[in-house]
């Protein structure tokens, strides 16, 4: 596993500040390519019981935090785009992250913890390069890889 100079902190809010709760959804979605290392408790904080983890998701390390009372919420300033493989992939990530979360538009997708996810093909680029390609996306949700290619 690689160890990143930079570490991403992902703070959450959670039901008494379990982060288990956030580790057991993202291992989920992400079988073996998701890693958790213990749990650790950090007791009462400003923000109620609070609990920290590092994980590994595809290799890239982070730290998840949680507590029990919101502090700050994530917005559309941070997003992690999932470059997809096929529609297959593009499917299971985004009913996964849409079925307790919502749709945006455009790929953008934002879970039940309120994590922004674009879910794009990775030949995106190539996808773009079609005629009328910008005026698909901007009617897409999900994106439709077939929708470009006709």
């Amino acid at each position: 596993m690689s160890t990143n100079k930079i570490v991403p902190c992902l703070w959450f809010c959670t039901e008494n500040g379990s982060v288990a709760k956030v580790t057991e959804y993202y291992k989920n979605i992400f079988g073996e390519n998701f890693q958790n290392g213990p749990i650790i408790p950090l007791g009462s904080t400003p923000g109620g019981n609070t609990e920290m983890c590092e994980v590994f998701i595809f290799e890239n390390k982070y730290t998840l935090m949680s507590t029990a009372n919101e502090h700050h919420t994530f917005n559309d300033a941070l997003a992690f785009a999932i470059n997809c493989e096929d529609q297959n992939e593009i499917d299971k990530y985004w009913n996964y992250f849409t079925q307790e979360g919502k749709e945006v538009q455009c790929g953008w997708c934002i879970d039940k913890f309120g994590l922004r996810w674009q879910v794009l093909p990775k030949n995106l680029g190539k996808l773009m390069s079609k005629p009328n390609s910008f005026e698909i996306m901007m009617k897409q949700k999900k994106i439709i890889i077939e929708e470009y290619l006709k």
